[in-house]
């Protein structure tokens, strides 16, 4: 696939932009530098302090507020469901810049490889999905890796929630809550230098057009090698935003996203062993690429508009009103370890796939209080339709399988490097799909006495997906149809003994579509069938130690009917039914400051994840632990501010050994558990001059990270550095 010279051009621009309003800014400073004697007179203004807002920046690490669970405006303390929020300080303060990065101090949350080309999370031991992602509550489907340049904070809800999202959702969410134009100027640049020729600059400025409008305009840029042999990624992105408010009552919120991200795909190493609980192979070699860095470009676009109209009217009806198109192209081509190293051997196989997706969604929230008999009301009712249309090819060395270097011949594991002529002329998958989805839903959130609440609510989808797949050998097999109607309900109890004491139980369902969580994945054997179903049972408690410090603890058990999971079998490209899984946890989570000089942010987490009835012919016997589902977790991040000028930061992130795939009784494969030490250093140069600088992996720990299957497994990086000049202006 070939893209045209537009993406170059702004690309020159963005970094031209970049470059430019840094020197205006530079410019700027010395001129009122030089202009500091002159007396200018300014008409007086009065500064009101506002309480949060869940369209407002967090101050600090401890968010109060969220729309995320309830799609109203609510107190976190009064949300009967597990979230985490990772405030704008938290993402500064740890220098993260992706999706993966922030999810590393959230209990119950493990990410995943995404087969080098896309965010891939596992929520509570539901299985990884690559479909749960949103942006300002609606559905995000792009399958790439997310930069969060333009994202103000991430909120992670976690526990079954389709009431409020539809399909999927089945094990949590990541709600990238975006940056938004305000009347209060932004002027801020940042430019990273980091270990392996890490090169990234940001611009991020905003100010009032007039007493109706607002703009807010967010660019990045970056340039990046990688401790990993011959990988390397380039991307660059832009973000207009305006916000309008023609009266109080009225707000209109409109932007635009064109994001490029190019990279060479990265499918780990191997694993080693008889087939029976393996491990990777040479972990502590960090560097060696298995296949052919060359063979693996990535290339993504994404092009995406949204829209947002809000009307509070008098009778104390709000009507809010979200739009958003995405449309996007995507090409990856992999050459990658197929199997486990045997005998000092590896097969390699390869593959190439093309996507082209547009999505329009579209979603109306009607929200209204009152008073009735003594309770009060906060009834939503809402609607959300949307059409997904994508084209999709897959193109292998052979009809049957991705094999490009064995099973008769193979590479040596000391030297795993493709050097033959690669030939991806065999069109494996050719398919379109166009579904549309309808959506009603109702939620009351009643207020029973000062210290009973309720949350009462319930969805009905309707997923239409029409699947042409022109390699099917009938017309059966190329025409393919499913329809899938769902109630998803959702029940929390909300107890508060004392003010700052809340204490909830609560019970939600969500499902998948037999399409997949991308919706392409229909065929001749999974159309009939049922979606997969999810059952989130949580008690928690939610406690303010003081009012910038909070904690919470949950307790829960998620079920999970009817699944369909990749058959960890080597070389057997196929999916494979389990009856039934389970996810028995605690989750425990802490954030805010401790003192007013010391902030904390991380959690711990316990999962007890498990197949709970045999699958003979798959060879999983009940009790088989779940894929990427680390038994114990634990991470916790520290800052400390000497004074108003210095700070320091340590943080610890711990795991336990877990599987890259549901183990079977002739393959498995173990991720060793590990222990991890990063640290920052601030420093404030002057009123509007800061520098940081990050050390991940302070102790060299040879460790694996994540993984995709058995014998794709990404190995941790070492000790990295990275220094961070952001200026104010």
């Amino acid at each position: 696939m070939q893209f045209s010279d537009q993406p170059s051009k702004l690309k020159s621009a963005i970094q031209l932009a970049i470059v430019s309003l840094s020197l205006s800014a530079i410019s700027n400073a010395a001129i009122a530098e030089e202009q500091t004697s002159e007396v200018i007179s300014l008409k007086e203004i009065s500064v009101v302090g506002k309480a949060e807002s869940d369209t407002k920046p967090v101050k600090g690490y401890n968010a109060k507020k969220s729309r995320t669970a309830t799609k109203t405006e609510t107190d976190l303390k009064d949300t009967p469901q597990s979230i985490s929020v990772v405030t704008q300080d938290v993402i500064k303060d740890q220098s993260i810049q992706s999706i993966s990065e922030a999810v590393r101090y959230v209990p119950g949350v493990t990410a995943s490889q995404g087969e080098g080309n896309r965010d891939a999370i596992n929520f509570r031991g539901a299985g990884v999905t690559t479909g749960d992602f949103y942006q300002d509550g609606v559905r995000d489907d792009i399958q790439t890796y997310r930069d969060l340049y333009n994202t103000d904070r991430i909120e992670v809800l976690r526990g079954s929630n389709a009431m409020i999202f539809g399909r999927g959702g089945s094990g949590g969410v990541i709600n990238r809550v975006s940056k938004e134009a305000g009347w209060d100027p932004v002027r801020e640049l940042s430019m990273s230098y980091g270990a392996y020729n890490q090169k990234r600059a940001t611009i991020d400025i905003g100010n009032a057009i007039n007493e109706v409008a607002a703009f807010r305009l967010n660019a990045v840029y970056e340039d990046s090698d990688s401790y990993r042999d011959g990988v390397n990624l380039e991307r660059y992105g832009l973000t207009p935003t305006i916000t309008i408010k023609p009266s109080d009552a009225t707000k209109i919120v409109l932007s635009a996203e064109y994001f490029k991200d190019d990279r060479i795909g990265d499918r780990g190493m191997p694993s080693t062993g008889t087939g029976f609980k393996n491990r990777p192979y040479n972990i502590g070699d960090h560097s060696t690429f298995f296949g052919s860095a060359r063979l693996s470009p990535n290339e993504t676009e994404t092009t995406a508009f949204n829209a947002m109209i809000e009307h509070a009217f008098d009778n104390g009806v709000t009507v809010r009103n979200r739009t958003r198109y995405a449309d996007y192209d995507k090409y990856y081509q992999n050459v990658y370890a197929r199997d486990r190293v045997k005998n000092g051997t590896v097969e390699l196989g390869a593959y190439r796939d093309d996507t082209q997706r547009q999505n329009l969604i579209n979603q109306t929230d009607v929200t209204y209080n009152l008073k009735t008999g003594g309770l009060e009301h906060r009834l939503l009712a809402g609607m959300e339709l949307g059409r997904q249309d994508t084209d999709n090819t897959r193109r292998s060395p052979s009809m049957a399988n991705d094999n490009i270097v064995g099973p008769s011949g193979t590479v040596s594991a000391e030297n795993p490097v493709f050097t033959g002529t690669l030939n991806l002329n065999n069109l494996r998958t050719n398919l379109r799909s166009a579904t549309t989805n309808t959506a009603f839903y109702v939620q009351d959130q009643i207020i029973l006495s000062p210290k009973w609440e309720m949350v009462l609510g319930l969805r009905h989808d309707r997923f239409d997906v029409d699947l042409t797949n022109f390699n099917g050998a009938t017309p059966a097999a190329r025409n393919l149809s499913a329809t899938d109607n769902k109630l998803s309900p959702r029940a929390g109890l909300i107890f508060k003994p004392l003010e700052n004491l809340s204490l909830y139980a609560s019970y939600s369902q969500s499902f998948v579509p037999r399409a997949g969580d991308q919706l392409t994945s229909l065929t001749t054997s999974t159309a009939s069938l049922t979606p997969e179903k999810f059952i989130n049972h949580e008690v928690g408690a939610k406690f303010d130690l003081n009012p910038d410090l909070s904690l919470t603890a949950a307790v829960y058990k998620l079920e999970r009917e009817n699944i369909a999971i990749t058959d960890p079998t080597p070389g057997v490209n196929n999916q494979i039914l389990v009856d039934g899984q389970e996810t028995k946890g605690i989750e425990l989570g802490v954030s805010g400051k401790v003192t007013d000089n010391w902030s904390i942010f991380g959690g711990y987490a316990f999962q007890d994840a498990e197949i709970t009835k045999d699958q003979a012919k798959a060879f999983i016997s009940s009790g088989a632990a779940l894929a990427q589902t680390p038994r114990n977790t634990f991470s916790l991040w520290n800052r400390y501010d000497f004074n108003d000028t210095w700070g320091a930061a340590i943080g610890v992130i711990s795991r336990s050994d877990m599987y890259a795939a549901v183990p079977t009784s002739t393959t498995s494969t173990i991720l060793p558990g590990y222990t991890r030490v990063d640290a920052a250093v601030y420093g404030k140069l002057d009123k509007n001059l800061r520098l940081q600088l990050n050390l991940e992996n302070l102790t060299n720990k040879e460790y694996a990270l994540s993984a995709h299957n058995n014998n794709n497994i990404v190995p941790g990086s070492p000790l990295t550095a990275r220094a961070t000049l952001i200026y104010n202006f």
